[in-house]
């Protein structure tokens, strides 16, 4: 019998496309802005589990560069893992964030042709009004600002319905920095004309 497993929390993304990245609106099957895809998603679990053991708190870091046309293939990804994890739940989380255990990151194993590993590394998470930022020593360096919406309140402009991991909504932003040096992956970027998203995630599955 398989391992029924559940998490739910907050992510947040950038990467190297100008905004607005053409991959969203296009469910992945147009070039991206440059010859390439360099991304870093983060997911910070509330809550979850994975069968018996519990995930709440955890944080991880998916990092992945793909061709300009995503669904063509050939990633390279590694996902770091916050160091206070137990080594019972960086299992998880590697099962999880490879799609091994199913789930929404299982569509994307397809894609993945060099997998780089997980590491454990110190994270620091934050989220301030419409502003995340994560930071992993000198390895991540990120933080986005959502887009403003002047037809509702207090929320970002989104787009609905994507084909998206995190969620099919997501919140449009914009990247303050970006800067990724890990997994063989190099992106320096402050100019703040980069794409970036966040979003609630909830998700489940069996491994």
């Amino acid at each position: 019998m398989g391992t029924s497993w559940s998490v739910q929390g907050e992510y947040m993304e950038a990467c190297s496309c100008t905004f607005l990245c053409p991959c969203i609106p296009l469910n992945a099957t147009t070039p991206a802005t440059e010859d390439f895809c360099k991304v870093a998603m983060t997911y910070a679990i509330k809550q979850g589990n994975f069968g018996p053991v519990k995930l709440d708190g955890v944080t991880f870091v998916v990092v992945a560069q793909s061709k300009a046309i995503m669904t063509q293939g050939d990633w390279r990804m590694g996902i770091i893992v916050d160091s206070k994890a137990t080594p019972a739940q960086v299992d998880a989380i590697a099962q999880i964030g490879s799609g091994k255990a199913g789930g929404p990151l299982a569509g994307f194993a397809p894609l993945v042709s060099d997998f780089r590993g997980i590491e454990q590394h110190p994270i620091t998470f934050e989220m301030n009004g419409h502003e995340r930022h994560v930071k992993i020593g000198d390895m991540i360096d990120q933080a986005v600002t959502g887009v403003p919406s002047l037809s509702a309140k207090g929320e970002c402009v989104a787009i609905d319905n994507t084909f998206h991991p995190a969620n099919k909504r997501l919140n449009l932003a914009t990247t303050l920095k970006s800067i990724i040096r890990c997994f063989g992956i190099e992106w320096n970027d402050v100019n703040g004309k980069r794409n970036g998203h966040f979003a609630p995630f909830a998700w489940q599955g069996e491994a």
